[in-house]
C-alpha cells in the first residue's frame, strides 16, 4: 500500500499518529519532494509550521528505521515559479499528480485539498486537524495577581513588571537565566496553544516575529535574525475598571452621550490609556451605542458584544471602509500612531462615526499637536473635540477643543483676527493653549506658563521674537538681537552696516515686515543696546571680545527653539567642524550640515545647557575648530 501525504498533514503531525494507530502499518509512505521544499522554505523564513513539518519527517524516519513502514521521497522539487504560486495551488497540484501516478492513497488534513482530490478520482483519506484542550502555558506560571508583563530571553534572568498602575517595578523572577532549549519549548508551546485553544489566535506572523493572543495574554515572540536571541514578552491587563470609578466621570459620560465625538485618550506607556478605553467602550455599549474596535494587535479586554477588528489585507484604511458599512456609533482605535492612522481616524470621524483614539503623549497638548501637519488645521476641532490625559491610572486632564475667529491672545491689531483653535480646560473653562497660523507657520501658544508662573515671558512673546528674528535675519548679515517692549512694539539691534539694508529705501522693507507681523519695530545698532557689551561682543569676535580659540573669529548666531530641536544657523562652514560657545564658554563641538545649520535634540544634556544659555541671554557664538 502506498500513501502520499500532503504538506498540511505533515505539518499537523498526523501521518506518524495514523501509522502508530495501526492504520498504515507496513505501508510505503511516499513523501513528495514538493512537501520537503515547502517545509524547508518555511523553516528558513523562521515560520513555525516549517519546523513542525521537519520534526514530523524525523518521526517518519524513526518509524522506518524500526521497520514499521517504508519511507521514500518521490517527485521533483518545484521550481521558483511553482513555489511563487504556492498560494494559488501549484504545489498542491504537484502532490495530487504524484498520488495519481503512484495510484496511492492521498492523505491530507486540508478540506479543500481533499475535495479537489476526490473530484479528480483519487483515493482520499481526510483526517481532521488535531485539536486538544490547552491548559496552562509555562509562561503563565511567571504571573501573579500584580504582574502586568513578563519578559523572557535566552541566557537572561526572567523579569517582570509588577505593581499598581503608575507604580510598576521591573524585578527579577529567578536567580538563573533561561537556556535556549527551554526558551524554544516555551515559544513553541505558545504558538501551538494559540492555534488550538478557544480564544487563541496568531495576530501577526512574520519571519522572526510572532504576536499571539492567548486568552487574556498578548504574547510577542522574537527569534533570530530579527532579535539577537529568542525573546518572549507576555502582557496581561491587571485592571478592568468602570468609567464611574474615574474622577470627572459624570462630565465625561454626559459629553460622550450628548453626541458622537472625536476623543483622544493620551498618556505615557503604562499610564492606563487602554484600561480607560476599555471602560469607555463598555460604558457606551451599555447605553445602546453600537461599538467596534480597530486594533493591531487586538488586545483590548471587551465583551463578546463588541467586535474587535484588525487590519484588513494589511491596511487599516480597508478596515475603515468595511466599518463604514457596519455603521458603528463609536469606534475605539488602538493605537493611533503613524500618519496613516491619523488619516484613517480623521476620515472616519468626518464620516460621522464617533471615534476614540488611544495615543502616546507625555503632555496633554502633545496628543493634539500630533494631528498638526497630518490633518488640515481648520479641521482639527471637527476631528478631535476632546482630549483626555491619563496619568498613573487616573484622568489628570480633559481638554475641550473648538475654533473661534479672533485676534490671538497677546496681539492687538484687529486686522490680525484669524481662525484660532482654543484648547480649554474642561473643568475650569479656562483656555490654556491657542493654535493658529502666524506668519505662514502653525504655532501652538501656551497662555499659561506653568513652569515659571506669572510674569514669565508668554508663549506669544516667544513666538513673536522668533518671527521677528527670522524676518530680520533674512536681510541682515550680522548678529540680530530682539527686545520686546510691549505686545505690539519691539526694538531690533543689528550691526551698523546692516541698518540701511534692514530699513530699506524710504523705510519700505521694515514697513513690510511690520505689516506682516502686526508689530511696530524700532531698528537700532548694537551700540545702542544697554545689554550689549556686558557679556558679549559683535560678530567677528568671541563673546569675551577677544579672538576665539586658534586665533579665528567667531560668528554670533541666534538659535531657534522648536518643539524637538534647538537649531543653530551657521553662515558658511558647511560640512566643517565648529565649536559652539555661550558667553565665551565652550559648550560643544558639532559639524555644520549642508543646509547651514546645527540641530541639537531637546532633552539632551547639551541642549539643556544651550537652552539655559539662551534663557540667560548669553551671546551664542560659532567658532571654527
Amino acid at each position: 500500500m502506498n500513501v502520499v501525504p500532503d504538506t498540511s498533514v505533515v505539518i499537523d503531525g498526523r501521518v506518524s499518529e495514523t501509522i502508530e494507530d495501526g492504520q498504515f502499518e507496513g505501508a510505503t509512505i511516499s513523501v513528495p519532494e514538493a512537501v520537503v521544499a515547502e517545509l524547508e522554505a518555511q523553516a528558513n523564513d523562521g515560520i513555525e509550521t516549517g519546523w513542525d513539518g521537519l520534526e514530523e519527517l524525523k518521526r517518519l524516519a524513526d518509524l522506518a528505521d524500526d521497520g514499521v513502514v517504508d519511507l521514500e521521497y518521490v517527485g521533483e522539487r518545484p521550481d521558483a515559479i511553482e513555489r511563487g504560486h504556492a498560494s494559488e495551488g501549484e504545489i498542491d497540484a504537484l502532490i495530487r499528480d504524484l498520488a495519481e501516478d503512484l495510484e496511492a492513497t492521498f492523505l491530507t488534513s486540508d478540506i479543500v485539498q481533499a475535495e479537489v482530490a476526490e473530484a479528480k478520482g483519487l483515493d482520499v483519506r481526510h483526517v481532521s486537524p488535531e485539536s486538544r484542550d490547552v491548559g496552562t502555558l509555562a509562561v503563565e506560571e511567571f504571573f501573579d495577581e500584580t504582574t502586568m508583563s513578563v519578559h523572557l530571553k535566552t541566557d537572561a534572568v526572567p523579569m517582570a513588571k509588577r505593581g499598581e498602575l503608575g507604580e510598576m517595578r521591573y524585578e527579577e523572577l529567578a536567580d538563573e537565566p533561561i537556556d535556549e532549549e527551554t526558551m524554544d519549548e516555551y515559544a513553541r508551546e505558545v504558538v501551538d496553544g494559540a492555534k488550538e485553544a478557544a480564544g487563541g489566535f496568531i495576530e501577526l506572523s512574520e519571519p522572526g516575529m510572532k504576536i499571539v493572543q492567548f486568552r487574556d495574554y498578548r504574547i510577542a515572540i522574537g527569534r533570530p535574525p530579527f532579535s539577537d536571541g529568542i525573546e518572549i514578552t507576555a502582557v496581561r491587563p491587571i485592571a478592568q475598571t468602570d468609567l464611574e470609578e474615574y474622577d470627572h466621570a459624570d462630565e465625561l459620560k454626559e459629553r460622550l452621550l450628548e453626541r458622537q465625538r472625536g476623543v483622544l485618550i493620551s498618556g505615557s506607556p503604562g499610564a492606563g490609556k487602554s484600561t480607560l478605553a476599555q471602560a469607555v467602550a463598555r460604558y457606551l455599549n451599555g447605553h445602546e451605542y453600537a461599538v467596534k474596535t480597530m486594533e493591531k494587535p487586538r488586545d483590548l479586554q471587551v465583551g463578546p458584544e463588541i467586535t474587535q477588528y484588525t487590519e484588513l489585507g494589511g491596511d487599516m484604511a480597508k478596515t475603515a471602509d468595511a466599518l463604514l458599512m457596519v455603521r458603528p456609533d463609536y469606534t475605539i482605535y488602538d493605537e493611533v500612531r503613524k500618519t496613516d492612522d491619523f488619516e484613517v481616524f480623521a476620515d472616519m470621524r468626518l464620516a460621522g462615526v464617533g471615534m476614540i483614539g488611544v495615543v502616546h503623549a507625555t503632555r496633554p497638548i502633545d496628543a493634539l499637536q500630533r494631528l498638526i501637519g497630518r490633518v488640515e488645521l481648520g479641521m482639527i476641532p471637527q476631528v478631535v473635540d476632546t482630549v483626555v490625559y491619563v496619568d498613573a491610572g487616573e484622568i489628570a486632564k480633559v481638554y475641550d477643543v473648538k475654533t473661534e475667529v479672533k485676534v490671538p491672545a497677546g496681539l492687538t491689531e484687529e486686522d490680525l483676527a484669524r481662525p484660532v483653535i482654543l484648547v480649554t480646560d474642561f473643568q475650569t473653562g479656562e483656555p490654556e493653549y491657542e493654535i493658529y497660523t502666524f506668519n505662514r507657520q502653525v504655532v501652538t501658544v501656551p497662555l499659561v506658563d506653568e513652569e515659571n508662573g506669572p510674569g514669565a515671558e508668554s508663549g506669544v512673546d516667544r513666538i513673536a521674537k522668533q518671527e521677528i528674528e527670522r524676518e530680520i535675519r533674512s536681510v541682515a548679515r550680522g548678529y540680530v538681537d530682539v527686545k520686546l517692549k510691549s505686545q505690539d512694539k519691539a526694538v531690533v539691534y543689528v550691526e551698523e552696516d546692516d541698518i540701511s539694508t534692514v530699513i530699506g529705501k524710504g523705510g519700505g522693507r521694515i514697513t513690510d515686515i511690520e505689516n506682516r507681523l502686526g508689530i511696530d519695530i524700532d531698528v537700532r545698532t548694537h551700540d545702542e543696546n544697554p545689554h550689549y557689551g556686558s557679556g558679549g561682543g559683535g560678530g567677528g569676535t568671541t563673546a569675551d571680545g577677544g579672538a576665539s580659540s586658534g586665533g579665528q573669529a567667531g560668528q554670533m548666531v541666534t538659535p531657534e527653539i522648536t518643539s524637538r530641536h534647538i537649531v543653530v544657523p551657521v553662515d558658511g562652514n558647511h560640512g566643517e567642524t565648529v565649536e559652539i560657545q555661550a558667553g565665551g564658554e565652550y559648550l560643544f563641538t558639532a559639524t555644520v550640515s549642508r543646509g547651514g545649520e546645527i540641530q541639537v535634540s531637546r532633552g539632551s544634556a547639551i541642549a539643556d545647557e544651550l537652552e539655559a544659555a539662551i534663557d540667560r541671554k548669553d551671546p551664542i557664538t560659532v567658532v571654527p575648530s
